[in-house]
């Protein structure tokens, strides 16, 4: 395992019995402290037929202070707009992450809207976590022949201050993995290994998009600058590498907690077994396409009943952090995540005094 390691706390949240909203699943949440300083999640809850939903609910804890169950306290958002929805009543708002961006004072969640066109990244805005006013589905900009406007895309994430963009300009910035043909890991594991990676086009990207809090209400405009953030690397990610939890500042600067896909496959086999695990990447805080760290073995792995069982075996899939500033620990993080696309675990990550030596920074070329 890696120098940085995430301790599991248990599972938090699974399908609630006799519930048609989440008779496929409960997984994926969003995590944010709310104004009144309390920890909410907001997981996605999957209806028969794929039909998602993003709910919310109130974190229990401990008198040890950690995660030990939920409050369910209903819906933040269902399929109601045409980007959400596909013909025949099915739909979906799926995988959420929110992020309390300081400059507006408002909390923003990117999220997969499922429609049929595909998976694409949509934006919502609260003041309170409860009433989201949706700013429709972001837009990108092409940039040195990368079509970025029309590909699936997904794992969006956005950072809680503005970021100089590569102009030196205060933007508001966005990590985001898109899914151009041919990189889903169910087709790149029908390649040989090692393979060589198309890093434009299998790798998580940083976008910005030009703030103006003045406008009421709030709107994005189009997301511009684009820089190749990090590409597959390691045995662990050789498969697929996308984003996971929004980025938190630390003491050694911008963490995520991401996650990559292997396979589990012998040489011979016809079908090939995906494998998803979570790792550590650490941007500069000052200058956050500067990687100062990255996990060359994953930090947490598909290992319990449930995260190897569940609606897709083998997947831990990390989507919300919360800083433990409400117990004096600055350090300690708590990351929340997807357990086989089943139920949710929550796992602990107290960051070191010196990061560890060994992380694989991206190199200009990837073979995996």
């Amino acid at each position: 395992m890696s120098g940085l390691k995430l301790e599991r706390l248990g599972m938090v949240i699974e399908p609630e019995p006799g519930n048609p909203q989440e008779v496929e699943g409960v997984l994926n949440p969003a995590a944010a402290r709310g104004p009144d300083g309390q920890l909410y999640l907001f997981p996605r809850l999957v209806a028969k037929g794929n039909y998602s939903r993003i709910g919310i609910a109130r974190v229990r804890f401990n008198a040890a202070g950690d995660p030990a169950g939920i409050e369910r306290l209903g819906i933040a958002l269902e399929p109601e707009a045409d980007y959400e929805r596909r013909p025949g009543g099915g739909g979906g708002c799926e995988d959420p992450r929110i992020t309390f961006v300081e400059p507006l004072k408002r909390y923003i969640m990117a999220y997969t809207a499922f429609s049929s066109r595909g998976p694409r990244i949509a934006l919502a805005l609260s003041e309170d976590l409860f009433h989201w006013h949706r700013l429709g589905l972001a837009t990108f900009a092409s940039s040195d022949g990368i079509e970025f406007g029309n590909v699936d895309d997904k794992d969006a994430s956005l950072f809680p201050v503005v970021i100089p963009d590569p102009s030196g300009q205060p933007e508001l910035a966005m990590l985001h993995r898109p899914l151009f043909p041919g990189t889903r890991p169910e087709e790149t594991a029908c390649r040989p290994a090692p393979r060589q990676v198309d890093i434009d086009r299998e790798s998580i990207w940083i976008s910005y998009c030009r703030m103006t809090p003045d406008h009421k209400p709030f709107r994005t405009g189009q997301f511009t600058f684009h820089h190749r953030l990090a590409a597959p690397v390691s045995p662990w990610e050789r498969l697929k590498i996308g984003g996971g939890t929004p980025p938190i500042l630390t003491r050694h600067g911008w963490l995520i907690v991401y996650h990559g896909v292997s396979d589990l496959a012998e040489p011979n086999d016809v079908a090939h077994q995906l494998c998803y695990s979570a790792g550590v990447m650490i941007f500069s805080k000052e200058h956050p396409l500067v990687i100062r760290y990255r996990s060359a073995e994953p930090v947490l792995k598909p290992e319990s009943r449930q995260e190897r069982h569940g609606t897709i075996d083998n997947v831990v899939f990390p989507t919300g952090i919360d800083r433990r500033d409400d117990l004096g620990s600055p350090n300690r993080f708590d990351v929340y995540y997807g357990m086989a696309d089943n139920r949710i675990g929550v796992a602990r990550l107290d960051m070191p005094k010196s990061l560890p030596p060994g992380g694989d920074a991206d190199p200009p070329e990837a073979t995996v």
